[in-house]
């Protein structure tokens, strides 16, 4: 059944309202359109609901133990709440330009209070990359970062992914999430994988999803690809966490093959 769709935007007047829906189980978080930018099912709230943000966490096929996880741009929290739960022994840190997103995460999302390992800051993801006190602390960062109209990523220039770069560790991975309007999509998604690799020593990226969604890694230092490996661990995490890995390392298999 869907409820519909809850808009409201508290006192945050300048940043695009919040709404929020449901259909068959899943809530649903929208930005000032009927675009989805995050989704939750409220029977496994902390599960990841969206194919794409599910390979966000494609990362984990190479490291298993993080420290320090960064998210740019919050969603529906589903990232945030996912290595909070799957990482104990790792710090969590959520950035969000718009405090509307933070309210409705808290209230609508099940995100958790901030304490000693989780941290969401309401501040400009550009900011925080720059900001040196960041450089070489991050194991692990995924970028998904939209605004209201969802036509491109709301950061994607050489500077920001350099900058990104910066603040990872030396083995350090970063996942974005390359949507875009169907009419530029191929444009933006080549200018974003060509912006990456001047940043990153490798990237890599999976076949389109739904809705136009293509997920990239990129690799401060590029791995040692043993796809046997590769697949006992996809065993492992699907055990883990039920996310399907080994359709992660399918997708990077095919990229290898297509790149030869």
């Amino acid at each position: 059944m869907n409820k519909g769709i809850t808009m409201y935007q508290d006192q945050h007047t300048h940043f695009p309202e919040v709404s929020i829906s449901e259909f068959g189980g899943v809530r649903s978080l929208h930005l000032s359109s009927e675009a989805i930018q995050g989704a939750m099912r409220l029977a496994m709230p902390d599960q990841i609901e969206l194919e794409y943000v599910q390979q966000m966490m494609m990362w984990m096929l190479f490291m298993q133990q993080p420290r320090h996880i960064v998210q740019l741009g919050l969603g529906a929290a589903s990232l945030t709440k996912f290595c909070y739960r799957n990482f104990p022994e790792a710090r969590v840190t959520a950035i969000e330009l718009n405090p509307n997103v933070i309210r409705a995460c808290h209230r609508h999302f099940r995100l958790p209070p901030d304490d000693g390992r989780l941290q969401v800051w309401q501040m400009d993801a550009m900011q925080f990359v720059c900001d040196s006190d960041h450089h070489g602390m991050i194991d692990v960062m995924q970028v998904d970062l939209y605004d209201a109209a969802a036509s491109a990523p709301a950061l994607s220039s050489p500077a920001f992914y350099q900058a990104c770069a910066n603040c990872l560790t030396a083995d350090g991975m970063l996942t974005v999430n390359l949507f875009g309007d169907p009419d530029t999509y191929e444009a933006s998604c080549t200018a974003n994988i060509e912006a990456l690799e001047s940043a990153f020593d490798a990237v890599v990226w999976l076949p389109l999803v739904h809705d136009a969604n293509t997920v990239a890694i990129a690799f401060k230092q590029a791995p040692e690809v043993d796809f046997d490996i590769l697949y006992e661990r996809a065993a492992e995490i699907r055990l883990a966490t039920k996310l399907p890995a080994a359709y992660w390392v399918n997708g990077l298999k095919e990229w290898m093959c297509d790149t030869q």
